[in-house]
């Protein structure tokens, strides 16, 4: 009796442990997908509000800039291109989340055919707090063919 009570409890914790990275995953992803949305929107406001305060990105042309050197670029006009980010692996550390993956980003002639966009490794890295999941760094390369 003893030994099915043990293997019952260690099921159940077993099974909460699961069931909780599952859900944090799941939150990283649509969060991954949502700021995205926002970025193509041109949505300072709510860009603002995912990113950490002391966010920082590594971008593909290798400068690192903060959240006051983006939204005022984006307050000039500027539009990103459109990019599809596909997720190879989140890893979990306590309270940090690196999602890691490729992305594709569409050229300046504005192709729609995706053999032609241009490919890019990526690593974001989200940090939890009070207020829930901030993204608080971000690093993006172009793959350059041998």
């Amino acid at each position: 009796m003893k030994a099915l009570n043990l293997f019952l409890i260690s099921f159940i914790f077993a099974t909460t442990v699961a069931v909780a990275q599952s859900s944090d995953e799941i939150k990283i992803k649509q969060l991954e997908k949502h700021w995205t949305e926002l970025l193509d929107k041109g949505d300072t406001t709510s860009l603002l509000k995912i990113w950490s305060e002391n966010y920082v990105v590594n971008n593909p042309n290798g400068k690192i800039v903060t959240p006051k050197e983006i939204v005022a670029l984006m307050k000039s006009g500027h539009k990103f291109p459109a990019v599809e980010r596909i997720i190879e692996k989140i890893t979990f550390n306590q309270d940090i989340a690196i999602v890691m993956g490729k992305e594709l980003q569409q050229p300046q002639n504005m192709t729609t055919n995706h053999d032609d966009w241009i490919p890019r490794r990526f690593t974001n890295v989200w940090i939890k707090t009070k207020e829930g999941w901030k993204l608080a760094a971000r690093q993006s390369t172009r793959v350059i063919s041998q």
